[in-house]
């Protein structure tokens, strides 16, 4: 169990990095690298960029549960 959750816990941290570098920066940053600044002039940028806030989100509450999930766990042995 303790080996499921360090895993999980890896594939998330990779994920919530790679979300976090995609989202729109104030002076483009790495998301126009991307093609972040010639989406940002279409019409359903919004819509992707809400999206991703929400899969960041999720990421992050998954990779904090996994965080006290396995203090948990460590504490109890």
């Amino acid at each position: 169990m303790v080996l499921a959750l360090q895993v999980i816990l890896v594939l998330t941290s990779v994920m919530l990095t790679v979300f976090v570098l995609l989202h729109k920066g104030k002076g483009g940053g790495l998301s126009s690298l991307f093609g972040g600044g010639v989406q940002s002039n279409l019409s359903g940028s919004t819509v992707v960029e809400r999206n991703l806030d929400r899969y960041t989100v999720v990421m992050a509450i998954i990779w904090i549960a996994c965080i006290i999930a396995l203090n948990l766990m460590t504490a109890l042995t």
